[in-house]
């Protein structure tokens, strides 16, 4: 079962005096950031850093009940091997993957990330988060997101997409095209699917709008740049109390016209029949995890 994350907080690996806070916030995951945020200079004190961190997780592998996401540097950089050495820890959930060219490089990142995990002892296998941010990745996402039973899902990253090609940021056609080819990618990879970050902090109801938007294809939760995009992040990406009510009609419809031998039926002057009860079951499930009212 894939981990909820209505809400993923970057921290810098090479600011360990906001690792506690960030674990403190609201947010459902943390992502440590080994990659874009440290400078070239810093990323060994950076990894020492954070493998101290996670090395004092307290029982259960978790740092305030969070998903522990770590963004290690990409396959091809003298980073990567150092970086799942000092970070495949029992503290440690999803391992991001940057930068990705093919599912060769998927394969090659679980296989070095099982030695890893023998060196350091772990049981649990850990996960990939695998970002899409090339114009090849996006073409391959697909074979990406089903290269290794350790996929866990796909993230978009906007900005090394859409900067080098010159698309504007903004442009709600493109983003909804990136977004649509994403979401069917890992859909049809059995995987969930991440939007990325929205860099302005100081546009909220922006945020916002993007989050709902990626909702409403399907995704399944938001990068968070800032700990002031928590809260909408979580809003968005959880069922309203009217969809886990009209949800627990559908089910419980469905359940006696389909023990009565009807396929589709009507209710609230909708037609409703097999895929629509699997969507409403999903989406009790989700709220069931959350622990929200009415769910059980």
């Amino acid at each position: 079962m894939p981990p909820i994350m209505r809400s993923k907080l970057f921290v810098p690996a090479s600011r360990p005096e906001l690792f506690a806070k960030a674990c403190a916030s609201a947010a459902d995951a943390v992502s440590f950031d080994l990659e874009d945020a440290v400078a070239p200079g810093r990323k060994d004190a950076a990894r020492a850093a954070l493998a101290d961190f996670l090395r004092h997780a307290p029982p259960g592998g978790t740092q305030g009940g969070k998903v522990v996401v770590v963004r290690v540097n990409g396959l091809g950089t003298p980073h990567f091997l150092p970086d799942l050495a000092a970070v495949a820890l029992p503290g440690t959930h999803l391992i991001n993957l940057p930068m990705l060219r093919d599912p060769a490089e998927v394969v090659a990142a679980a296989e070095a990330l099982e030695r890893a995990e023998r060196g350091n002892g772990v049981a649990e296998p850990i996960g990939l988060l695998c970002n899409i941010e090339t114009p090849r990745s996006l073409r391959l996402a697909h074979a990406i997101a089903a290269a290794h039973p350790r996929v866990r899902g796909l993230q978009i990253g906007y900005a090394d997409l859409l900067e080098p090609c010159g698309i504007d940021r903004d442009d709600a056609a493109a983003l909804a095209t990136l977004r649509l080819t994403l979401r069917l990618a890992a859909a049809e990879a059995g995987v969930p699917a991440y939007d990325g970050a929205f860099a302005a902090v100081d546009r909220p109801d922006a945020f916002r709008a993007e989050a709902e938007s990626a909702r409403r294809l399907g995704f399944a939760g938001k990068s968070c740049i800032h700990p002031s995009q928590i809260a909408a992040a979580n809003a968005v990406f959880q069922p309203t109390p009217a969809e886990i009510a009209r949800a627990r009609r559908i089910v419980e419809a469905g359940r006696e016209r389909l023990a009565a031998g009807t396929g589709a039926f009507l209710l609230d002057g909708s037609m409703v029949d097999a895929p629509f009860i699997a969507g409403a079951e999903a989406l009790l499930a989700l709220a069931r995890r959350l622990g929200l009212p009415d769910a059980a």
